[in-house]
């Protein structure tokens, strides 16, 4: 007795903010790739059909990707995943620490000035002792 049969998996591929062609929406749209293998006693052995499909989160909707358009939204995930290091990274005007530890312009920061914060009536935090 030989069991056989197929399995389906669904990976994840890059999250992108596209506008959707159902709802109209600039959203978020996951990417995603749906492998099917077949298998042999419970064992996948061999992909046969392997599918991309971007859904929208905002109304739900999935519309299937070409292979080749796949391999471009990618790329563009990638990208704007660089971007977004490279402003991370960047000049935070709230971060603690910054411009010398005075407190990086944050009016709502502990930093600088000893550890005491700005007094009253200095501008500052007005709920902070």
């Amino acid at each position: 007795m030989i069991i056989f049969g197929t399995k389906g998996y669904i990976y994840q591929l890059a999250i992108l903010t596209l506008v959707c062609g159902q709802c109209g929406n600039p959203s978020a749209h996951t990417l995603r790739k749906r492998v099917s293998k077949f298998t042999l006693f419970f064992v996948p052995l061999f992909p046969y059909s392997t599918k991309h499909y971007t859904q929208c989160t905002f109304c739900g909707v999935e519309h299937r990707v070409p292979n080749e358009q796949a391999e471009q939204l990618l790329a563009q995930s990638a990208s704007q995943a660089q971007q977004g290091i490279g402003q991370q990274h960047g000049a935070n005007p709230f971060a603690q620490g910054a411009q010398g530890g005075q407190g990086g312009g944050n009016p709502f920061s502990q930093g600088g000035q000893g550890g005491q914060g700005p007094q009253p009536g200095q501008g500052g935090n007005p709920y902070q002792r």
